[in-house]
């Protein structure tokens, strides 16, 4: 089972008939056709369809399943001038903090305000909510309600007539409604978008100017504050003639007002640009939060759901005058100092051109492998996973180059599909990144960031290992070989000349692990070390480096003179500033605070100096390139695209604009998904909630964690897995970490696991259906085959869960730590409970290769499947088992315990290892007795 083929070419040769990669033969191949030739209508590359997808292609498929519109001229200048100023709110707040004031060399310092927690939060989620309603349509026209609703006017026309007063009367309602709501182009900005857009911007204005009012009704209760007709008496006379019909807005207060209309608009922004789904189960907890008390103790089964009657005031205030719960909760918050911020460092780690020399590093280290493609896609995938935060974005962007090479190579359509969906979900549980879930625990669980890193690493690292497996022996019993050397580019060259790109990644882990500074401040430095890198990249090359280098040099010993001598650096002492002396390590921290801005300022003024001179190094994406086409042409001015500061400009305008557009739905979902824990803890159905699910799971952490597994994938259907994480941490959270003695961030890691397979678990794989519209493939098939590939993702939560020390922990419970050097030095603790299941994981999810793809050293027959997939449990998840079958013979009264826990454990491992054993060597004994099947012929094994 050797990783690369050297005798075997890849499958590009006439009389090679690419195989399917999922077993039989390629449904697009005739089979009247004679096999000793090459498809005269295909292209030089063997089929004319599987040309790379370009950027405008790859776009339309992202749009088309997010839904957005595609916005020209003036609305699109304002959605990226709004997204720009979003991301530099969020860029003081990671770098100043929540006190918005700066010094003028005359003036001093200037303070234009100091927020609050509930101020900042309702900013963040005003400005997401404005660009939702810019970037999302009320409807298209094709939703259910409304092709129901479009049938009324023709049912008219034809019972009564085109000319009938009722029938025109019908279409101009038709008229006003399309004109009001509906983009069925999606491509204009409605009325009913303004008005939201309008709300959205009254309710943070309203927070901020208006906060002592806020503090007075948190205590008073919002009835008790001024009324609309108060705060605007021009409405006075519309809102009395409004109560006449019932309605007492003439009576309801402001604060009230704008709470309610806020938690709509979040409602409203979750269908939009999240579905309807997600929307109605926030939807049915607010109902729930008002009508909940309906539901008696006495009912059976449901009696513990029981509440206390509430009042629209208090559920209002609840859900959003409230930073502890509700729609600025904890995951704003979370949104606000983490999340956003680390969105924005892979924005501007994309458009610097680092995604596509990452998925050229991967081809350039694997492609030539057998089965280098999809190796490669593993790599480029799962990395961009875990810094775009995004199954879908990252599906398409990078599988529109990684899935044609695949499918060139020979691995068929929905193969190659899974495989870049599968390893673009996975991102989200790589660290250090981990898309946005690892932020979120670190509030939900108090642990700082680098415990999570650490307890994340190695399942991850098993899941892409897994995967690997599976495409290798795809690749071995499929006859797949590699690209050509010719086809990738040079290693040592492509490193020599992007090497850069590897620096912010290096400083972000050297911040969080060596450093321990607080995530938002790593994150921040890291954006400024980015802008710094590429502003320097901009500025050199041959005529530039010396000096260059030479005027960076020299300001930044003059900043550590300055230091040293005055305490404070250059502009301090033009300033008049004055400081207390530093040591030599104190003065050199502070300037090296600085070297950032000083590489940017030095670099500026050298692109500045000769505009148009080269930039050998500089390879931004092509969404920077198109933005400053296009602005150039905007101002008149096309040739100003070729000059460096100006691309260096639009390259940081563009990464502003595009973190803001990915942060738009993580915030909407975010703010959504509070609500629920906020009507779980204000109305305390938690603890009756905790109880019901115990009592259902009858005292079985296997039914419970099996629960906790089905509610994730059923919950996590389409949609983003950071509100999965959320919902479900909130609901049965507490029950896991209650009814066992499962590490609380194993727990909590059991449920991010499940959440993102929902990703590629059909019937709504979005990730996997994304993949399929850039491979052209069966979408379904492309879901189930994802799924199959994944499937060390579902086993190895099991195994983690129950045995915590995979992930490197020890504990019970909330009294659980990272492994340190004492722990390591116990070797009757570290090798039977972390070194052994660790080995057994890695050797099962190769047990399960087998298994799934039904080849090893030769075909596995159906018995030897059975087979691999049992020792496949007893090495990664003994314990499961173990514990499976404890609860079936208690609960039909034979024995209630088999035995020592750890020793049971240790022998059930062993057998899987022995069982393992034995069939690879029986399927290899078979392999060499196989006469060596021709190239491109693989035989039928699903």
């Amino acid at each position: 089972m050797t990783d690369s083929d050297p005798e075997r070419p890849a499958q590009d040769g006439p009389g090679d008939d690419p195989a399917r990669a999922d077993g039989g033969t390629d449904d697009r191949t005739d089979p009247e056709r004679p096999d000793d030739g090459p498809d005269p209508s295909a292209d030089a590359d063997g089929e004319g369809e599987d040309d790379e997808l370009s950027d405008a292609e790859a776009e339309e498929i992202l749009e088309g399943i997010e839904r957005k519109r595609t916005l020209s001229g003036g609305v699109a200048i304002t959605v990226s001038a709004i997204g720009i100023v979003f991301s530099l709110f969020q860029i003081w707040l990671a770098a100043r903090g929540f006190i918005f004031e700066f010094s003028l060399p005359v003036v001093g310092e200037v303070r234009l305000a100091a927020l609050q927690l509930l101020q900042v939060n309702a900013i963040h989620v005003a400005f997401a909510l404005v660009l939702a309603f810019l970037l999302f349509p009320p409807t298209d026209g094709g939703g259910v309600v409304a092709t129901r609703l479009a049938r009324v006017v023709p049912a008219l026309e034809e019972r009564l007539g085109t000319s009938n007063p009722v029938t025109s009367a019908a279409r101009a309602v038709r008229r006003g409604v399309r004109w009001l709501v509906v983009d069925d182009e999606r491509e204009r900005v409605t009325p009913v978008d303004l008005v939201c857009i309008v709300l959205a911007a009254l309710t943070a204005i309203y927070m901020v100017n208006d906060f002592s009012e806020i503090q007075q009704l948190r205590v008073l209760g919002l009835d008790s504050g001024r009324t609309i007709g108060e705060v605007y008496p021009f409405l006075q006379i519309p809102l009395d003639v409004v109560s006449v019909t019932g309605i007492p807005l003439n009576e309801v207060s402001y604060a009230f007002f704008l709470g309610a209309m806020g938690t709509l608009l979040v409602l409203e922004a979750t269908r939009r640009a999240l579905g309807v789904y997600l929307m109605l189960i926030v939807a049915s907890f607010i109902v729930y939060a008002r009508w909940g008390f309906i539901i008696t103790p006495e009912t059976p089964l449901i009696g513990v759901l029981s509440i206390p009657q509430g009042s629209w005031a208090n559920i209002v205030q609840n859900l959003w005058y409230n930073t502890e719960n509700g729609v600025f909760g904890i995951p704003v918050t979370v949104s606000v100092q983490f999340i956003y911020i680390f969105i924005l460092f892979g924005a501007f780690l994309e458009m610097s051109g680092a995604g596509q020399w990452f998925i050229e590093l991967a081809y350039s280290a694997t492609g030539t492998r057998k089965g280098g493609p999809a190796k490669a896609s593993i790599l480029a995938s799962g990395f961009m996973g875990t810094i775009s935060g995004s199954s879908i974005a990252n599906t398409v962007t990078t599988g529109a180059f990684t899935i044609p090479l695949m499918k060139r190579s020979g691995y068929r359509p929905e193969f190659a599909g899974a495989v870049e969906a599968s390893a673009s979900s996975g991102g989200q549980i790589l660290p250090p990144v981990m898309g946005a879930a690892a932020f979120l625990m670190i509030e939900f669980i108090g642990v700082p960031f680098s415990d999570i890193i650490i307890a994340a690493t190695i399942p991850a690292i098993v899941f892409f290992f897994g995967v690997w497996v599976m495409v290798h022996l795809e690749a071995s019993r499929a006859g797949i070989g590699g690209l050509s050397r010719d086809d990738v580019v040079d290693i040592k060259s492509h490193l020599s000349r992007g090497w850069f790109y590897l620096v912010p990644l290096i400083l972000l882990l050297y911040y969080l692990l060596v450093e321990r500074l607080t995530v938002a401040r790593s994150a921040w430095f890291t954006l400024v070390a980015i802008m710094a890198l590429i502003a320097f990249v901009a500025a050199y090359n041959e005529n530039t480096r010396v000096p260059l280098v030479g005027t960076i040099a020299v300001l930044f010993l003059a900043e550590l003179g300055a230091f040293l001598t005055s305490g404070v650096g250059i502009v301090g002492l033009v300033t008049g500033a004055s400081g207390e002396t530093r040591t030599f390590v104190e003065a050199l921290f502070a300037a090296g605070g600085t070297l950032g801005t000083i590489i940017v300022l030095v670099s500026l003024a050298f692109m500045l100096l000769r505009p148009r001179g080269d930039a050998p190094l500089l390879d931004f994406d092509d969404a920077v390139d198109t933005a400053s086409e296009r602005l150039a042409a905007g101002v008149s001015r096309p040739r100003l695209a070729e000059t460096r500061p100006f691309r260096y400009v639009t390259f940081i305008g563009k990464s502003m604009d595009a973190g803001a557009r990915t942060s738009t739905e993580v915030v909407v979902a975010v703010a959504a998904a509070g609500i629920i824990p906020g009507v779980v803890s204000a109305t305390g159905l938690g603890p009756n909630l905790t109880a019901l699910i115990k009592a259902v799971a009858g005292g079985s952490i296997v039914l419970l964690l099996l629960f906790t597994a089905i509610a994730s994938i059923i919950l996590g259907m389409g949609m983003p897995t950071t509100v999965t994480y959320i919902i479900l941490v909130s609901l049965l959270g507490p029950a896991i970490a209650q009814s066992s003695n499962i590490p609380l961030l194993a727990a909590h890691l059991f449920i991010l696991y499940f959440g993102v397979i929902a990703d590629i678990t059909p019937p709504v794989a979005v990730a996997a259906y994304a993949a399929s519209g850039v491979a052209k493939s069966d979408p379904f098939r492309t879901g189930t085959k994802a799924f199959s590939l994944s499937l060390n993702k579902a086993i190895v939560p099991f195994a983690f869960a129950l045995t915590p020390g995979i992930l490197l922990l020890r504990g019970q419970n909330e009294a659980f730590r990272v492994l340190n050097g004492s722990d390591v030095a116990e070797l009757t603790y570290f090798l039977p409970e972390v070194v052994i299941p660790i080995v057994g994981v890695f050797v099962g999810v190769v047990a399960l290769g087998a298994t799934v793809i039904g080849y090893f050293y030769s075909p596995v027959g159906q018995t030897e499947r059975a087979l691999f997939v049992v020792s496949a449990f007893l090495l990664m998840a003994p314990l499961l088992v173990l514990n499976a079958a404890t609860d079936l013979l208690s609960f039909v009264g034979i024995v209630r315990n088999v035995g020592e826990p750890l020793v049971v454990d240790l022998g059930l491992r062993a057998a899987g290892a022995v069982l393992f054993g034995a069939l690879t060597l029986k399927n290899r004994a078979a392999s060499e007795k196989q006469p060596p099947q021709p190239t491109g012929r693989a035989e039928a094994t699903d």
